[in-house]
C-alpha cells in the first residue's frame, strides 16, 4: 500500500501537469489562430502565456525546496518549462513529453516526423526545428543519441537551444550525481513536514491557470496537504 506522502506526491504531479497541459494548450491554440490574428495580437498573447509560464515555474520552484522526492519527481517538469520560457523549445507537444518524461513518446514523435517528411506532408523547416527539440529533449532526460543524432544536433541548434543546454542540467547526471545523503534529507524533510501538520500546518498554495490562450492569470489556489 502507498503510504501517505507517495499518494500526495502523486496528486501535486498530477496537480501541475493539468496546469502545465493548460498552458501548452493556450500556445498551441495561439499558434493555430495566428493567420487569424494581427501580428501586435500574436505577441502580446504570447508575451502573456510566457509570464504565465514563468509565474508557474516561479511557483514550482518553492514547491521543490528542500524536498528531493518532489525534485526527482518534477526536475523534468522544470526543465521543460524553462526550455519554454526561454523560446529554446517551440513545440507544446514536445515540450509536454519532455516534462513528463516520456522518452518512448518523444522517440515515436521523430520516427513519424521522418515518415512525413519522406512523403513530403512535413516542411523541412519545421522538422528541422521539432528534431533538435526532440533530439535535445532527449539527452537532458538521460537518453543516449546516435552519432549521427548528434551531429544533426551539433549542427542545427540554434542560439536560444544552446544557451538553454548551457545553463540547464541534464537530469540523466543529476540522477548518477545524486547526494549519498538525498536518503537522509528525504527523511529530515518527511519529519518536518510532519512537525508542521502538528502545528496546523497543512495547506501548500498552487496557482490554477487559466485555459484561455488570451486570459490572465487568474487567482484561483488549490490547496495541498503537505506531505
Amino acid at each position: 500500500m502507498a503510504s501517505r506522502g507517495a499518494i500526495e506526491t502523486s496528486k501535486l504531479k498530477q496537480n501541475l501537469e493539468e496546469q502545465l497541459d493548460r498552458l501548452m494548450q493556450q500556445l498551441q491554440d495561439l499558434e493555430e489562430c495566428r493567420d487569424d490574428l494581427g501580428a501586435d495580437e500574436y505577441e502580446e498573447t504570447k508575451k502573456e502565456t510566457l509570464e504565465q509560464l514563468s509565474e508557474f515555474n516561479d511557483s514550482l520552484k518553492k514547491i521543490m525546496s528542500g524536498n528531493m522526492t518532489l525534485v526527482d519527481e518534477l526536475s523534468g517538469m522544470q526543465l521543460a518549462i524553462q526550455a519554454a520560457i526561454s523560446q529554446a523549445f517551440k513545440t507544446p507537444e514536445v515540450i509536454r513529453m519532455f516534462a513528463k518524461k516520456h522518452p518512448g513518446q518523444l522517440r515515436t514523435r521523430l520516427a513519424e516526423m521522418d515518415r512525413d517528411l519522406i512523403v513530403g506532408k512535413l516542411g523541412r523547416d519545421v522538422y528541422t526545428q521539432q528534431k533538435v527539440e526532440i533530439l535535445t529533449a532527449l539527452r537532458k532526460l538521460g537518453e543516449k543519441l546516435t552519432p549521427d543524432d548528434e551531429t544533426f544536433l551539433s549542427t542545427n541548434a540554434g542560439a536560444a537551444l544552446s544557451q538553454f543546454v548551457r545553463v540547464s542540467s541534464d537530469l540523466g547526471k543529476l540522477k548518477k550525481k545524486k547526494s549519498p545523503h538525498a536518503s537522509f534529507l528525504d527523511h529530515v524533510c518527511q519529519t518536518s513536514h510532519n512537525q508542521e501538520k502538528r502545528n496546523g500546518v497543512s495547506s501548500f498554495l498552487v496557482h490554477d491557470y487559466s485555459s484561455s490562450a488570451s486570459s490572465s492569470l487568474t487567482g484561483m489556489e488549490v490547496g495541498f496537504t503537505a506531505i
